[in-house]
């Protein structure tokens, strides 16, 4: 199918909105575990205090530009900050091809956006703001009502399968072990990836979250001399699969229900 006129340069400029809107989550992610204001004051360096020009502020080109480094005080600049905004302008320009110019579009991007600054957050705090969570639940239910293929009431069960199915995870855990396993931010992260996905993507995502999560665990036992009690962090896995199950959920679902028949050679049920 021929390419629509126009469609490049859109893209263009959705993916260059994208990398925008990374700068602001970069924002995000380093000031709310401080519980600093995302609005003011601007952007500066860590170190020196230097404010950052607009020049400065250029997503990608100004790290490239700068080559990583203050201006001011030359003190490096963490790779984060570029990799969120190019992670971010990708994840628009895949669902913008997914979605089109639509109110699904925007509120998946605004999803996909929330799930980036767990993401890093969870990795450096090992926390789940509330702030992002708590409201994004009910954001997700809300907009059941005005997505093109949703339901408020698969939006409702999926937060509850998804709260639910962790807390007993979690109480189980500390049941038999006396130890917290779970953290109640990724008990409210899989609500909110409920409320968002409905309740058919909890299976999915908690099976691609378990799978990933065992693989990352069983690396860092062999190469970084981690033990069994060493805390990593849930929360990136469970938003990792949620994102692959909005991109390729019924992919995903479509290859496992074709491979267990291939596998089971056992009598039929």
């Amino acid at each position: 199918m021929a390419m629509e006129t126009g469609q490049p340069i859109l893209e263009i400029l959705i993916f260059v909105t994208g990398t925008c809107i990374g700068s602001f989550l970069n924002v995000c992610i380093s000031r709310l575990p401080a519980h600093r204001s995302i609005v003011t004051p601007g952007s500066a360096c860590p170190k020196c205090g230097h404010r950052l020009s607009w020049w400065e502020n250029i997503p990608l080109i100004s790290y490239l530009v700068l080559k990583g480094r203050c201006r001011s005080c030359e003190m490096g600049i963490s790779v984060q900050y570029p990799l969120v905004e190019l992670v971010t302008g990708l994840l628009s320009l895949l669902l913008f091809r997914k979605f089109g110019l639509s109110i699904d579009f925007l509120i998946y991007l605004c999803f996909t956006a929330a799930l980036i600054v767990i993401i890093f957050i969870d990795l450096w705090h090992q926390i789940i703001p509330d702030i992002i969570s708590l409201p994004g639940i009910l954001i997700g239910f809300l907009s059941a009502f005005v997505l093109a293929n949703a339901s408020w009431t698969d939006s409702l069960a999926g937060i509850i399968a998804g709260g639910g199915s962790l807390f007993l995870v979690a109480w189980g855990y500390r049941f038999l072990t006396g130890r917290e396993g779970m953290g109640g931010g990724d008990i409210k992260l899989l609500a909110m990836i409920g409320a968002f996905l409905g309740w058919q993507a909890i299976p999915v995502v908690i099976f691609l979250s378990a799978v990933t999560g065992s693989i990352v665990g069983i690396a860092a036992l062999a190469f970084r001399g981690a033990n069994r009690h060493t805390a990593i962090p849930y929360g990136p896995f469970l938003a990792g699969g949620a994102m692959a199950y909005l991109f390729w959920g019924k992919n995903i679902v479509g290859w496992y229900l074709n491979l267990v028949p291939a596998i089971y050679t056992g009598p039929p049920f």
